[in-house]
């Protein structure tokens, strides 16, 4: 049986292959997502692939964690030093620069593959709502997280507004003045 588990030998392979299953799930969705094309966008050959990942599943499983992870780090440079008030601004600020880089909205997959990305913003809408209600205080914090995160995830599916409208409007959600610009 083939682990997932990368060999020490090459991780940029591993890298590549995480990055380019990104791109390839953007044009083409989970259900038609095959690894000769992740392959072929990553610059490697199939068995390099298959020396990472043995199944599909196993790479869609691994490139969900590869993100998470990328995800927390940059929020958690984006908040370093910060408490209170200021961190809560700094992640709204963060969410618009996520959706506004565009690397991660999810309209463009939406019209790809509706029902993964539903799926996967129902995965994640519990995750994003503890992690934001972690920063509030007070008996409404479940409320005002949940508001945060609908707005935010409005957003990622259905651009629209600009990136000084939607941090106000997450701004005016949350209940706080700017500490900064966007």
């Amino acid at each position: 049986m083939k682990s997932d588990k990368a060999p020490q030998i090459d991780s940029s392979a591993r890298t590549r292959i995480l990055d380019a299953t990104h791109e390839v799930l953007a044009r083409r969705g989970r259900s038609k997502l095959n690894l000769s094309d992740v392959a072929a966008t990553a610059k490697v050959s199939r068995p390099t692939l298959y020396r990472f990942f043995a199944s599909k599943e196993r790479l869609l499983s691994a490139f969900g964690s590869y993100e998470l992870a990328k995800i927390q780090a940059d929020l958690e440079a984006a908040t370093e030093g910060l408490t209170g008030a200021a961190r809560l601004d700094a992640v709204l600020a963060f969410i618009v620069r996520f959706q506004s880089e565009g690397t991660y909205s999810l309209s463009r997959l939406l019209e790809v593959e509706p029902d993964y990305v539903l799926d996967e913003v129902a995965r994640v809408l519990p995750i994003m709502r503890r992690f934001i209600e972690e920063l509030l205080d007070g008996d409404d914090a479940p409320v005002i997280a949940a508001t945060i995160v609908r707005v935010a995830v409005s957003h990622y599916l259905i651009e629209g507004d600009d990136k000084v409208s939607f941090l106000d409007q997450l701004r005016h959600a949350a209940g706080i003045t700017p500490a900064s610009g966007p």
